[in-house]
């Protein structure tokens, strides 16, 4: 069986009430892989209940406990790490963007100021970077999305048009990938790709070469570390 499929049967005995004992007793499978895969996908209170074994629920119950923590101590991170380094200047705010465009931008065209991803956050704090930052005009970005046959593609334009506020009208025709999307064993796929896109040549050569001097100033740097 292979990984992909091996994965699949898991979270399948698990929505059916299994616990990691007796998903264990079914399928060969390390315990290390099963909190990996079975993180988001918690046991009813029904299922919890119906649970035989002793050893079974104290896992279940320790789980539950550690997760509890887990949410605790991450919403104390959140509040802490907001405290310090929110709100951020206009300055820091561009440095953001800049080194978000460094790793997920598009670098290679000599005009097309681009970002893509699946995140919608990560496309919502582009799109404020490029309005607010690079001073783009909203109405003239352009949005492109990347989906898959099997999605509904006119709830998917729906969808990012109201999570960007752009209109429709400022949408590219999709391109619709042949692959199903059922077929990509990975989160953040759920939307498809989506593109935010700009053509001006002076504001993506000053960006590239921004970039550049950065890159050269600091691995100057860092050889004499």
């Amino acid at each position: 069986m292979t990984k992909l499929l091996l994965k699949r049967r898991v979270i399948e005995l698990r929505r059916s009430g299994k616990s990691y004992g007796e998903i264990k007793d079914l399928v060969s499978v390390s315990k290390s892989s099963l909190s990996l895969w079975l993180r988001n996908i918690p046991l009813t209170s029904d299922q919890v209940g119906r649970i035989k074994s002793k050893k079974g629920q104290a896992v279940e119950k320790f789980r539950e406990t550690m997760k509890l923590k887990r949410q605790k101590r991450l919403q104390d991170y959140y509040k802490e790490q907001s405290k310090i380094y929110l709100p951020m200047t206009e300055r820091e705010l561009y440095y953001a963007g800049l080194f978000l465009y460094w790793g997920e931008g598009n670098k290679a065209s000599r005009n097309t100021v681009s970002i893509s991803n699946t995140d919608p956050d990560v496309l919502k704090f582009s799109l404020l970077w490029m309005v607010r930052c690079l001073k783009i005009p909203k109405y003239v970005i352009k949005v492109a999305l990347h989906l898959y046959q099997d999605m509904n593609i006119e709830s998917e334009l729906s969808y990012w048009s109201k999570e960007l506020g752009i209109p429709r009208r400022c949408f590219n025709k999709p391109y619709i990938k042949k692959t199903l999307r059922t077929s990509i064993d990975q989160k953040g796929f759920g939307h498809g790709t989506c593109n935010l896109i700009v053509q001006n040549t002076v504001i993506k050569e000053k960006l590239l070469m921004l970039i550049r001097s950065i890159a050269d100033y600091y691995s100057q740097k860092a050889i004499k570390i």
